[in-house]
């Protein structure tokens, strides 16, 4: 891929990813967004058709919250995206997990694979400037 394409889409993925979160739990948290679980109308109702506490709930947030905002501040420090976006990947990986786990029908879980492709990406994109010359032939 182009050197210059390269770091323009880590940093793209890395902030959609992240403001996608941020809206999810702070603008869409109360609202029925026709991508929740079962037949859930909010975000306490997804957890509880998942079969997870309301606790679980808020832990969940703060970690994603605390992810997507590592995710940001990784546009000053660089050496936080990487391990942030791995993290929220893992979560979306999870999020995927309880769809299917509730016989969602894909449509429901297209965002959180959205989430999880975005932040995968950004993980992969967005690592150490490699020290080592290209190789040529």
């Amino acid at each position: 891929m182009d050197a210059k394409l390269t770091p323009m889409i880590g940093k793209v993925t890395q902030t959609a990813a992240a403001l996608w979160i941020l809206n999810v739990w702070f603008n869409r948290f109360n609202k029925d967004t026709g991508y929740r679980g079962g037949d859930a109308k909010n975000m306490q109702e997804e957890f509880e058709v998942y079969g997870l506490s309301e606790s679980t709930m808020y832990a969940v947030g703060a970690a994603k919250v605390g992810l997507a905002s590592l995710m940001l501040a990784g546009h000053a420090e660089p050496r936080l995206v990487r391990p942030a976006s791995a993290g929220l990947a893992v979560f979306m990986l999870g999020a995927i997990a309880m769809h299917i786990k509730v016989g969602d029908p894909v449509k429901r879980y297209v965002p959180a694979l959205s989430v999880f492709s975005l932040s995968a990406i950004s993980a992969v994109m967005n690592g150490p400037p490699s020290t080592n010359p290209p190789v040529t032939s």
